[in-house]
């Protein structure tokens, strides 16, 4: 039996082992979980300390740029760092939000943003947990901090009269778990303004004098995860102020339309609230607005001729801002006092293409959602005449916020989709309360599911073929393609068992065709910005990513892989019962002898479920295709389910560390004799030799403090070794690789003669 081998930080167990959470899920995957400091300014070089799980012996940090590169610290003994890097920021790297991520063992980890500027960045140091320890801050800066639990954090700052100040706190749209209150204080204390939402406080200095900044968590949480980004500016009065890049939610994939111009060609026109002041519009048209003030509602009016068909799409939510917009249109007769109005289409949500899971993880589907509080959706024209189309923010009845802006956009119909995708999560009854990011780091023999789903637009309904290019060596991917009038696929990637260790960026697309044209749209991944163990505990919290990175470990193996026994195509006859081989490779133990497995890809999930033994090494699948009523042709297909393995995290990185910090004390002892010696030596030397032998014991003393600190931290990492290299039950998706599947049609008997 092989042993495959894991890589655990040390901050893993601060931050909480997966097994005081009942069931483990997932088989360990690398993640990083913070920076100190998040971000730096172009053109320097900035130190940053990171805490991250199942890193061990990592020494490569991989950012999405190429401007941005990242090398290990080197301490006092001469060994590298592994949690402390230093970052350059090349000169021509563009200001905003860059990933990074760790090359590990295991391969690649989860990202955490890495924030680039223009301004100074500071890191706060020392406690400023009252007023008299507050942190003097300078104008045009941004202080790198964390919250402290049941505590404010207090800044200063110096202004002049009628100076212009703006002050925000990044935290969320930088990954960060902190809900930021800020409050802006004159030099007695009084409170001018207060910013619960994570906006800015944009004010004008009325004295000269010390202004204060109190900030807080909403519920006075703190700690690593509650990071933030403090950014004080003094901007002139016409300067648009600019608010610090915020990473985008998992819906906003679905914008913009492809072809779409940055700015909109026309603006709405205040005051357009009542129907007597709406704004006339030409069809097609593309608008820009804002709900604002509270209770805002603009009104648009057009005239439509019978048979038109116009397609409304409305981006307010998926620009990041907290807004559920709404439509009404109506159908306008008479005028003045005899003046009608009939309705004739209400618009509001999105849909989510797949049912999402109702509590934020894998209950009951999937832990994300792609559907929006936007709009997208057809108006169809029955008589020529005059219309009018209402639209507010079911949210905003009392908000009066410039910043909740909205894009109009009234178009014929353009088919196109747009496609989003994130590691498939399992929907286990009893325990998965689990809510992971789940990089594609693959371990040798293994395959992964990639979840793909799609948002149609303009009455888009053709099938939609996945593709993932750009693999490292040994890697292969198959899309199982988005059927017609469906929203969802899967992609697997595979890594052979010798594949090597890598890491390369892919290229993931859905490609379609639609009169004979053949056209691509980027596919985003979505992720966990937090591994959530228990999401009935915390709400989780995915993003998009800006980037595909695929990698392998190299090292270690899968516990399980799956795969037709023949590699060929598997051809049947359209009616019949297909009989599929299966190869069981297995490279550990499991909990259990029985695994059942469910059918994925085109349309064969409503094949019943059906049991493989854990302790064979073949057995088969049987898919009747009478039922299914498939049709001829080439399928693409997978099998999955889940399997307990007895799992050790890196067994053999036990004697490694034990050897070392055998080492470590042999060197420590060695130092302590040394230094005894000369302190003795140097004690008994005469007046001549006094000063030399002091300066030779001081070297000796100082020699055998570091070996005391290699020491210290050798028995750490062999005691964590050895904890972490116990047995533990993990349950696991398991796919196999893909099945192509080749039904040809069904003979026909010849009719007899008479």
């Amino acid at each position: 039996m092989k042993l495959f081998r894991v890589t655990i930080s040390a901050v893993f167990i601060a931050f909480g082992s997966a097994s005081a959470y009942g069931q483990s899920v997932c088989l360990p995957l690398p993640r990083l979980l913070t920076t100190m400091p998040m971000g730096g300014r172009v053109g320097t070089q900035v130190e940053i300390a990171v805490t991250s799980e199942f890193t061990d012996d990592s020494s490569e940090i991989h950012f999405s740029h190429s401007g941005l590169t990242a090398i290990p610290r080197i301490d006092g003994t001469g060994l590298q760092e592994t949690d402390t890097f230093l970052v350059t920021i090349a000169a021509d790297v563009p200001p905003g939000l860059y990933e990074a991520r760790m090359m590990t063992r295991l391969g690649i980890s989860s990202s955490r943003i890495f924030s680039v500027g223009v301004l100074t960045e500071v890191v706060r140091k020392n406690p400023n947990l009252s007023p008299a320890t507050a942190m003097p801050l300078e104008l045009s800066s941004v202080c790198n901090a964390t919250t402290t639990p049941l505590a404010v954090d207090f800044y200063t700052f110096e202004a002049r009269k009628g100076q212009r100040i703006v002050c925000q706190c990044a935290a969320g749209g930088i990954d960060s778990k902190l809900k930021p209150v800020l409050i802006l204080a004159d030099s007695a204390g009084r409170e001018l303004f207060v910013e619960r939402r994570g906006g800015m406080l944009d004010f004008v200095a009325p004295s000269d004098g010390t202004y204060s900044l109190k900030l807080h968590d909403l519920l006075f949480q703190g700690g690593p995860a509650y990071f933030y980004r403090l950014v004080l500016e003094d901007l002139l009065p016409e300067v648009v102020a600019q608010k610090h890049p915020s990473t985008l939610a998992v819906n906003a994939f679905s914008w913009p339309p492809m072809n779409l111009p940055a700015d909109s060609a026309i603006k709405e026109i205040e005051p357009n609230t009542l129907h007597s002041q709406a704004q006339k519009i030409s069809l097609p048209c593309d608008l820009a607005g804002n709900f604002f003030p509270a209770a805002d509602v603009d009104t648009f009016e057009f005239t439509a001729m019978q048979g038109d068909v116009w397609w409304v799409e409305v981006a307010s939510e998926r620009l990041g801002v907290p807004t559920d917009p709404s439509i009404l249109v109506q159908k306008i007769t008479g005028e003045g006092d005899t003046e009608q109005r009939s309705d004739v289409a209400e618009f509001s949500d999105i849909p989510s293409p797949l049912k999402p899971s109702s509590n934020g993880y894998s209950y009951d589907g999937p832990p994300y959602e792609a559907g929006s509080a936007d709009i997208l959706g057809k108006l169809e024209i029955k008589e020529t005449g005059t219309y009018r189309l209402q639209l507010r923010d079911l949210f905003g009845g009392t908000r009066s916020d410039p910043r909740n802006i909205y894009r109009l956009i009234i178009r014929k119909a353009s088919p196109d989709f747009a496609v989003v995708a994130w590691s498939l999560h399992m929907e286990l009854r009893n325990g998965d309360r689990s809510a992971l990011s789940k990089p594609i780091a693959l371990r040798g023999g293994s395959t992964v599911a990639i979840e793909v789903v799609a948002i149609r637009r303009d009455g888009f309904d053709g099938e939609i073929q996945l593709v993932l290019d750009g693999l490292p060596e040994g890697v292969i991917a198959s899309g199982l393609t988005i059927p017609k009038n469906m929203s969802r696929g899967i992609m697997l990637v595979t890594a052979k068992e010798n594949a090597p260790r890598s890491l390369h960026n892919a290229s993931f697309t859905g490609r379609a065709t639609l009169d004979g044209v053949t056209f691509s749209r980027p596919c985003r991944l979505a992720s966990m910005a937090w591994p959530v163990r228990d999401a009935s505990q915390e709400i989780p919290s995915p993003r998009l990513l800006v980037d595909v990175p695929v990698s392998v470990s190299g090292v270690e193996l899968a516990p399980l892989s799956l795969a037709a026994s023949k590699s060929d195509i598997v051809e049947c006859t359209a009616g019949e019962k297909l009989t599929i081989p299966l190869t069981l490779t297995r490279r550990g133990e499991f909990s259990g002898t029985i695994m059942q497995l469910k059918t994925l890809g085109n349309g064969f999930e409503q094949s019943p479920g059906f049991d493989v033994p854990l302790t064979s090494d073949t057995c088969q699948a049987v898919i009747d295709l009478e039922k299914m009523k498939t049709s001829p042709g080439d399928y693409t297909i997978a099998f999955y389910g889940t399997a307990v393995s007895k799992y050790q995290y890196n067994p053999t990185f036990v004697s490694a560390t034990e050897k070392e910090r055998l080492k470590a004390q042999d060197e420590a002892t060695t130092r302590a004799v040394e230094a005894k010696d000369l302190i003795e030596k140097a004690s008994a030397a005469s007046a001549q030799t006094k000063e030399i032998a002091q300066k030779a014991a001081e070297s000796a003393a100082a020699r055998e403090k570091l070996a005391s600190a290699a020491l210290a931290k050798a028995v750490q990492r062999a005691k964590k070794a050895s904890e972490q290299a116990q047995p533990s039950d993990i349950a696991d998706i398991i796919v196999s690789q893909p099945i192509v599947i080749r039904v040809l049609p069904a003979l026909i008997a010849p009719e007899k003669k008479p």
